[in-house]
């Protein structure tokens, strides 16, 4: 139901966008949240959005570097990722939920999660 790409091989400083597909069921009104994970640590909330309200918000760590956009008509959200840095490497996630805005950065609020796209930044 939610389906991540975009994901690949960058340079530092370069970019890449990746795409949350929602399908199967509708998500309006739903938050829509990006994380990351590496094997070192626990998924990392980056972003979310509520679909048709508020948002996004986005964690410190992406802020200013990091975009989260939405197109309503082909039920997709972006991560827009510039001046990637090689501690950006990591799975990224989508995830969707009815969750309140205080929950947003934690994971286990989210009910529905892509499968991850990998995205790998080379110094």
């Amino acid at each position: 139901q939610l389906q991540a790409s975009g994901g690949g091989l960058a340079q530092a400083g370069g970019s890449l966008r990746l795409s949350c597909l929602a399908s199967g069921r509708t998500f309006s009104g739903y938050v829509i949240g990006w994380f990351r994970q590496t094997p070192e640590k626990d998924r990392e909330f980056l972003a979310a959005t509520r679909l048709n309200g508020w948002g996004p918000y986005y964690a410190d760590v992406v802020k200013g570097r990091f975009t989260m956009s939405r197109d309503s008509t082909k039920s997709t959200v972006y991560l827009q990722m510039d001046s990637l840095k090689p501690e950006d490497t990591a799975v990224y996630y989508c995830a969707a939920g009815n969750l309140i805005m205080s929950s947003i950065q934690f994971a286990r609020s989210y009910n529905w999660w892509g499968q991850g796209t990998l995205v790998t930044v080379s110094s």
